[in-house]
């Protein structure tokens, strides 16, 4: 790519990052394109749809989760470094609100474009998974999948005003159900000594 189609390209990409955090996977590429000072066929020509533009948005961000993943590994506590990702991973995803629908379908579609970034976040999560699983620290009766499922799950709860109160007590629920043989208080102790 040409110095000055990158640097539409970058700039693209940070505008549609506060457009799309703002209004969800449906804004507007006409906004997009507006506020980043270029016509809409700029914006085509390096997003020729939708889906294209969220997963290059994507795709940035969930290399970022797999390269916490990979730093997650050296902790002491596996049980501690899976929650910590997944609680992580949920953040992100909530961000871009709108865009969970889009990541269930894309993970098993290998024809969409948000196909390999998700594939990518459920990888980084299933080594995390397979290591805590290993040491004994989390259930085996569950995969990568079961995981991507409940990113997709918790972040959708917290998108939903009437239940944002209660999304930190799923999340706790729900990772003491991945967790076994371990109490709450003692997760949270070990997950306070790795920060």
């Amino acid at each position: 790519m040409r110095a000055d189609a990158r640097k539409n390209y970058d700039h693209l990409i940070a505008i549609a990052r506060d457009v799309v955090a703002e209004h969800g996977a449906e804004a507007s590429l006409r906004d997009v394109a507006r506020r980043a000072g270029v016509g809409l066929g700029t914006l085509y020509r390096h997003f020729p749809t939708r889906e294209a533009l969220l997963e290059a948005l994507l795709r940035t961000r969930f290399g970022e989760l797999a390269d916490r993943a990979n730093e997650l590994e050296s902790w002491d506590d596996a049980g501690s470094a899976l929650v910590t990702w997944l609680r992580e991973a949920i953040t992100m995803t909530h961000h871009y609100s709108g865009t969970i629908a889009l990541m269930v379908a894309a993970i098993s579609d290998e024809d969409s474009a948000l196909h390999a970034s998700c594939t990518t976040l459920r990888t980084a999560g299933t080594r995390l998974l397979l290591r805590a699983q290993a040491e004994g620290v989390a259930r085996r009766d569950m995969d990568g999948n079961d995981l991507f499922a409940l990113i997709s799950a918790l972040a959708w709860l917290a998108d939903q005003p009437p239940l944002v109160p209660r999304a930190d007590n799923l999340f706790d629920i729900i990772t003491s159900a991945i967790l076994t043989g371990r109490p709450k208080a003692d997760r949270g102790k070990a997950e306070a000594a790795q920060e």
